[in-house]
């Protein structure tokens, strides 16, 4: 079972990868962060769109915060400036910071229940599964952005958990 000490070290690890990935982002032209690399959503910007819509479509469950403004399938295509993508990403890993410092640990027992737009019905999983998925489904995109990233000629920084300065 999770606690909250893991929630609040994948929010930092989220941010400090995020951080890292898009530093690189930004060394690349408009272009270069559109084109066509064969990831599952063609391109590092679109792929980095979707990453923030998933993490804001599950803070929007977890914590009430905003619901992405587009359906899923526009979440690569949510924000077309560079620059605005990357402000909300950090404006999003400062709430998912701030979400996993204040977490009553009790809030890690039961289920969570939503409406899925994605599968149109009703949803109820343990809020540890979901915690889970959420930190992993970021780990796996940010994964394809950073082979892109590293393909077009940068270098974002290692991913080894490990690696991580936690103070």
């Amino acid at each position: 079972m999770i606690d909250k000490n893991w929630v609040v070290a994948m929010a930092n690890y989220n941010t400090w990868q995020n951080e890292s990935l898009y530093r690189c982002a930004a060394e690349l032209d408009g272009k270069q962060r559109r084109e066509d690399r064969g990831a599952f959503f063609k391109s590092i910007h679109a792929t980095l769109n979707h990453i923030l819509w998933a993490d804001m479509a599950w803070m929007h469950r977890f914590a009430n915060t905003p619901a992405p403004t587009v359906p899923p399938p526009q979440s690569t295509t949510m924000i077309e400036k560079f620059s605005e993508l990357r402000k909300q990403r950090a404006a999003m890993d400062q709430t998912i910071q701030t979400w996993a410092a204040d977490l009553d640990p009790d809030w890690l027992q039961g289920d969570l229940h939503w409406y899925s737009g994605l599968l149109k019905k009703d949803v109820s999983k343990a809020k540890w599964v979901l915690l889970t998925h959420f930190f992993n489904h970021q780990t796996h995109h940010r994964g394809q952005v950073h082979a892109m990233l590293t393909a077009a000629g940068t270098k974002p920084d290692d991913t080894d958990l490990m690696l991580m300065d936690v103070g």
